[in-house]
């Protein structure tokens, strides 16, 4: 077998850091980053639209029930740290340095293989996955605790009643 034919095909199955960081920003909630950095076995890449699917769930019941649901307080912020998570794996991804990332995804290629390498399109996702990741935990937290709150308020009413 010759070396052209090797490289060419360690590097037809590599793991490139910039995709994965988009991937785990754009399609994190669906476990797209997973799927892609381990394959379609990875049992953690299907565990993570459950989460999603029930945030999705609470969003449709507070359409239809109203802000008195209190089942939504539970499963809104679901999605919300979902995808915060998500963020900041795409974060975690991008951040990492090529001779880590290569050992870990793609351990056949060289430390310095190009699969591993920060481009600018890396650092806008790190970028937008801190500005849109930070925005929704918070929103997430207010969220759980403006609701945690006023029931707790409801609950001391009726008591005092």
């Amino acid at each position: 077998m010759n070396p052209s034919a090797t490289t060419a095909t360690a590097t037809s199955r590599s793991k490139n850091k910039t995709l994965a960081a988009w991937l785990a920003f754009v399609g994190g909630p669906l476990g797209l980053h997973r799927f892609y950095l381990y394959g379609m076995g990875d049992w953690l890449g299907w565990l993570l639209p459950i989460p999603t699917a029930l945030g999705i769930y609470g969003i449709e019941r507070i359409q239809q029930l109203g802000q008195d649901d209190q089942l939504s307080w539970f499963l809104i912020p679901l999605l919300g740290f979902t995808i915060a998570g998500c963020a900041l794996r795409a974060i975690l991804y991008g951040l990492m340095d090529r001779p880590t990332w290569n050992a870990r995804f793609n351990p056949g290629a060289a430390s310095d293989a190009l699969a591993g390498q920060t481009q600018w399109t890396t650092i806008f996702a790190i970028a937008l996955s801190l500005l849109f990741g930070a925005t929704v935990l918070m929103a997430s937290i207010a969220y759980s605790f403006q609701h945690y709150f006023e029931y707790q308020v409801q609950e001391a009413r009726k008591i005092s009643q």
